[in-house]
């Protein structure tokens, strides 16, 4: 009977296991680059809610500004 994926999987999954078992030094940088991954990950997705909030800032600040503009009296230009 041939073995299925599962038990393909399941074989290199062990000898992977078995090679870091032998190599501290490779299972450490291994963890080591997953750790810098999520770093970067929770850098990005603080900097980009930041950018957005402010971009929203700007947004209200731009809208105040334009209903500001529309209250002012436009002169029509007839005193010269």
């Amino acid at each position: 009977m041939n073995p299925g994926a599962v038990e393909e999987v399941g074989k290199v999954a062990g000898g992977i296991v078995g090679a870091l078992a032998q190599q501290p030094l490779a299972l450490a940088l291994v963890i080591m680059n997953l750790c810098l991954l999520g770093l970067f990950y929770l850098i990005m997705d603080r900097t980009d809610s930041h950018n957005l909030a402010r971009e929203e800032a700007a947004r209200v600040e731009q809208k105040e500004i334009r209903e500001m503009m529309a209250k002012c009296i436009v002169p029509t230009g007839d005193h010269k």
